[in-house]
């Protein structure tokens, strides 16, 4: 239950999946409450520290995109995030020399490789963790989210997908979060997206580095991907680990239920946000002791 950085810094290069550019990150070890902290190398006059927290949040379009006061973005932070998440890495500086997250295979297998190469130290300081104490949740009809309490000390995920296409249809799991189920059941599960899309898609910006060799791509026919998939239910697996990325904003481990029917990171931004504006829905606590919930909520330093 004590606090984790890496023992020891890491790279790797890769892609955006957006912008279609080279990316290349090193993690570094970083101090007791630190937290994850992105730092572009490739900007100058301007502050280079984005802290990953909602507060931070600017867009959440195909991805999740953190900006910092001056205005500096880092986009795509989710798979990066679930891997530290589900490696139980609280504090690391994540430095990167462009605006987007390299997408790797489209899961988080190769960061959680990273990290593990790098090796996970344990610090000094007591882990800090968000327990829920009452519902929350938002989202209408058949698109919504929440958090719930629970009797255990493990964050509970069920989610539930409908899509037309009869590649996906309807999917559903639920997997109690470890470091051992996540990279058992979630790491692996690759992101996904339609042909019928891509054209639209890059006119607006997006997927100008989406190929098969980081997305599962569906088309008419059904899974276009060579190798096929990696499970039938893999395109709920990586809904679930968006979701774990996206509740890395709040700052700290969650304790607690999260029930999703048609999640995405729109949602998932917006429940966060939602949880830490009602003071009377959570506690911070460590493994000995339990804190008022208004001494964790400090403002994210951009």
């Amino acid at each position: 239950m004590f606090q984790t950085t890496i023992s020891k810094s890491v790279s790797c290069d890769g892609v955006g999946v957006h912008n279609g550019l080279p990316s290349k990150i090193t993690l570094r070890p970083a101090r007791v409450g630190e937290g994850i902290v992105f730092f572009r190398t490739d900007v100058a006059g301007k502050n280079p520290r984005i802290v990953a927290h909602v507060d931070n949040v600017s867009q959440t379009m195909l991805g999740t995109t953190l900006r910092n006061n001056d205005g500096v973005e880092v986009a795509v932070v989710e798979h990066l995030l679930a891997a530290c998440v589900g490696m139980g890495v609280d504090n690391m500086l994540v430095e990167i020399n462009g605006g987007e997250v390299p997408i790797m295979d489209g899961s988080s297998t190769d960061f959680c490789s990273m990290l593990l190469t790098a090796g996970i130290k344990k610090q000094k300081s007591l882990r800090q963790r968000i327990r829920i104490l009452e519902e929350v949740s938002v989202g209408s009809g058949r698109r919504n989210v929440r958090l719930k309490p629970t009797m255990n000390d493990y964050l509970t995920i069920r989610a539930e997908i409908d899509f037309e296409n009869s590649v996906i249809g309807v999917q559903r799991m639920e997997v109690q979060l470890t470091s051992e189920t996540f990279i058992r059941e979630l790491a692996y599960a690759r992101t996904f997206g339609f042909v019928s899309d891509v054209n639209a898609l890059k006119e607006k910006g997006f997927a100008r580095g989406a190929s098969e060799d980081n997305a599962i791509v569906v088309d008419d026919k059904g899974v276009a991907n060579a190798g096929g998939l990696r499970g039938n239910d893999e395109f709920v697996r990586h809904k679930i680990l968006d979701a774990v990325g996206d509740l890395a904003l709040a700052g700290a481990p969650i304790i607690g239920i999260y029930e999703a029917v048609q999640p995405g990171h729109a949602l998932n931004a917006e429940l966060v946000r939602e949880l830490m504006a009602n003071e009377s829905a959570w506690c911070l606590e460590s493994e000995y002791q339990q804190m008022p919930s208004q001494d964790y909520r400090v403002a994210a330093t951009a």
